[in-house]
């Protein structure tokens, strides 16, 4: 399971994160869309990874 972290910017927005995973940030105008934006992108890069590990013969 991946841990989801959310807090508030300096400057209002609102950032949503995935620690294990750099560069999926994703910024949003309440925790809620931030959280829903970030869990999109997790989606996105995970599905991505598992393809790309297929397409290269790495067993997981």
């Amino acid at each position: 399971m991946l841990t989801l972290d959310v807090e508030r910017e300096a400057d209002g927005r609102w950032i949503a994160e995935v620690p294990a995973l750099s560069g999926v940030p994703a910024h949003g105008v309440s925790p809620e869309q931030a959280r829903a934006k970030v869990k999109t992108l997790t989606l996105r890069v995970v599905a991505a990874s598992q393809s790309m590990t297929h397409a290269i013969g790495i067993s997981l």
